[in-house]
Formats: structure tokens, sequence, C-alpha cells
């Protein structure tokens, strides 16, 4: 896993140390993890490109903003995830990998947070029927 940070490695860190909160993203191969001090970006789109990477791109991330207290996860699984044509199964694989990731990133940096998906992004998971409801609020 490579770790990028911007503006710079050292600059990062000391946030990190003083629990400054962060925006991330990581690859969902989970081998690049994109992160800066929130307030150096802002959004994840912004994110990509202080890095160069197309703004387009930004559907190959698992997004989330964390602090050592909360991380609120930007779920948003793409059409093409995986190319799993059905979508309960796709947006599972999503959840699971997602979560794996993030809680690997969290980890390795020591933000030990409450992984949290916002109301706003749980529609997705209309399509899981009532099996879904053990998602926190």
């Amino acid at each position: 896993m490579t770790y990028k940070k911007y503006p710079d490695e050292k600059t990062v860190d000391e946030y990190i140390a003083k629990k400054e909160p962060l925006i991330i993203a990581i690859s969902f191969d989970g081998e690049t993890v994109l992160m800066s001090r929130l307030d150096d970006s802002f959004e994840h789109h912004i994110l990509l490109a202080n890095f160069g990477v197309n703004q387009t791109d930004i559907d190959k991330y698992f997004r989330v903003i964390a602090d050592n207290n909360t991380a609120e996860w930007t779920f948003v699984c793409p059409q093409d995830y995986c190319n799993i044509s059905d979508r309960k199964n796709r947006i599972t694989r999503f959840y699971n990998d997602g979560f794996t990731a993030i809680s690997r990133v969290l980890s390795d940096i020591g933000y030990f947070a409450d992984l949290t998906i916002p109301r706003r992004y749980r529609r997705h998971f209309d399509a899981m029927g009532d099996d879904s409801t053990y998602l926190p609020y």
C-alpha cells in the first residue's frame, strides 16, 4: 500500500500526530491511498486533482473523511464495481471491500474512529431490502 500525502509527507504526518481531520481516497485495488488535511483539499475531486489524478476517476476510490473520533464514508457504489451485474451482490461486495480497506488505513494512521455512512448515502441499501436495517444510524 502506497501512501501519498498532500502537500507533502512531513506536513500530513504532523496533521496526523495532531489528529486533524483528513480527507482520504483509497483505490479499489487497495494499492494507493491519497490523503491530506481536510482544509487543504475540501472535496475528494480536489484531493484527486492535487495528485494529478483525473477528477473523473473519483469512482475508482473509496472516499472517507476522518478524524480520531469519526470516519464518514462517502458510500457511492459504481455500476461497474468488480463487474458484478446483480445490484445487491455488487453493493454487498463494495461494502465489504470498502470496510476492510478503510479500516486498514485508519488503523495504519492511528485513527481508531467509528466508521459511519451518512444517511444521504444509504439509498444504495434500498436494493438490499429489509436485511439492511443492521446499518448504524
